[in-house]
């Protein structure tokens, strides 16, 4: 189901059904400390370069995915170590529902560990958290970031 996390939303597999509301009955996931509700929250990450990878000196190029179900992807910036948030290019939209692909550069990435940070802003405003938490009970935070060399 759109904007739900599969714990909410999937079934992998019935082998009983009964029929009750929302208010009277405690779901299986819920009974272990997740969220009856669980949204999906504004959220992306880089695939490109890999964590801890060894990249050329010179032109760097970062992309990833974001996704904002409900609402839809409106911007995602990416930053390399402590600089400023620069604007990535988005793929086209399928629809509010599905990921969206983005992606950048940077120039003159000098030999080294870095660090890339990408967060995303979805179409209502949300700019994803910068706040780390775990996933129980209803989806982790944080913005992801990876580290790399440059040699």
């Amino acid at each position: 189901m759109p904007g739900l996390y599969g714990f909410v939303s999937a079934t992998k597999w019935v082998t009983e059904l009964e029929v009750t509301r929302f208010d009277e009955k405690t779901a299986y996931w819920t009974d272990r400390g997740w969220d009856a509700k669980a949204p999906i929250l504004v959220a992306s990450r880089i695939d490109v370069p890999k964590p801890l990878e060894k990249v050329a000196a010179g032109d760097l190029a970062v992309a990833g995915t974001a996704w904002a179900q409900r609402s839809g992807v409106k911007r995602v910036d990416v930053k390399l170590d402590d600089g400023e948030w620069t604007q990535a290019d988005l793929g086209d939209e399928v629809n509010i529902d599905t990921w969206r692909q983005w992606k950048t550069g940077f120039s003159d990435v000098k030999a080294g560990s870095h660090t890339v940070t990408v967060r995303a802003i979805d179409q209502d405003g949300n700019i994803q958290t910068p706040e780390r938490r775990k996933s129980i009970p209803n989806s982790a935070t944080g913005h992801h970031h990876i580290q790399f060399r440059v040699e």
